[in-house]
């Protein structure tokens, strides 16, 4: 992907400050700094609102908070929003708990190839540690390899070789869908692509499979899954479990899908368009 192509990183958030501090803190230290930054907000307080604005002011990024209001766990409606005001012609989608190394987006850029998508990778981090990075005693990014072998020792994180890093090898795509692995927190995209195939379906409430069914009717339009493992690795910070109550739901919905070849989605990015009740705030 060329140098010149503005990327726009899409960071979903719900009422968890730190965590999106730690993420916005290592978008700064980022090797690629051509990007913009879309906060999808999904219906947070006020006291996280104003931390939003906050960090947008003092910060060097050019950030657009988008918030609409709190109507329970409604990712896929909040990155549509969040991909209706981004201006770059490639999507990094990013959850506001997943502080990215520092060249997560030069390294979205290399592997960013017309006819696919990019599944990216992430290093799971144990309680005690999180609690340690978002208290700002410790920094993720640019650490020695050493120092993840360590942390991985000592169970703090979940992959010893957190930074190690292949280049652009054919082993990486995967023609046929396969719901392991699908890691919506960390997955990019040419914005035509999302919008050919509506984004993400607002059928789908509640946690679960909402990325599955993206990514299944990605592969429906014709579309080739690369992944990015040790490559695109992010470090995602500790967090209790969503409720899972509409995860068989949302399952059953997938595998009905799978039968029926479906492209678009049912309610998606085009209808967030017209949607009133957002808020859209950029830096001035």
């Amino acid at each position: 992907m060329p140098c010149a192509d503005l990327i726009s990183i899409v960071i979903t958030t719900y009422n968890r400050s730190g965590a999106l501090a730690c993420v916005l803190h290592a978008l700064e230290s980022q090797s690629d700094l051509h990007f913009e930054v879309v906060v999808a907000d999904d219906g947070s307080a006020d006291d996280h609102q104003a931390k939003i604005q906050s960090l947008q002011a003092k910060s060097a990024l050019n950030i657009t908070h988008v918030w609409h209001p709190d109507v329970g766990f409604t990712a896929s409606q909040v990155r549509n929003l969040g991909v209706a005001a981004s201006k770059g012609n490639y999507i990094i989608l990013l959850d506001g708990d997943c502080v990215p190394e520092s060249d997560f987006v030069a390294r979205h850029r290399l592997l960013a190839e017309k006819g696919c998508f990019v599944n990216g990778s992430r290093v799971l981090l144990n309680k005690q540690f999180t609690e340690k990075v978002e208290g700002g005693l410790i920094q993720l990014f640019s650490r020695s390899f050493l120092v993840w072998i360590y942390r991985w020792m000592a169970g703090q994180s979940s992959k010893a070789l957190a930074n190690f890093r292949l280049p652009d090898i054919s082993i990486r795509k995967q023609a046929a869908f396969k719901w392991k692995g699908i890691r919506s927190c960390n997955m990019s995209v040419y914005k035509s692509d999302y919008i050919a195939v509506n984004g993400f379906d607002e059928t789908f409430v509640g946690w679960g499979h909402e990325d599955a069914d993206f990514v299944l009717r990605l592969h429906n339009a014709g579309l080739c899954r690369k992944n990015g493992f040790w490559s695109t690795e992010v470090y995602h910070l500790w967090h209790r479990e969503s409720s899972r109550d509409m995860e068989n739901v949302n399952a059953q919905l997938v595998r009905e899908r799978i039968a029926t070849k479906q492209i678009r989605a049912t309610v998606g990015y085009e209808e967030s368009l017209t949607r009133t009740n957002v808020r859209v705030s950029s830096k001035r």
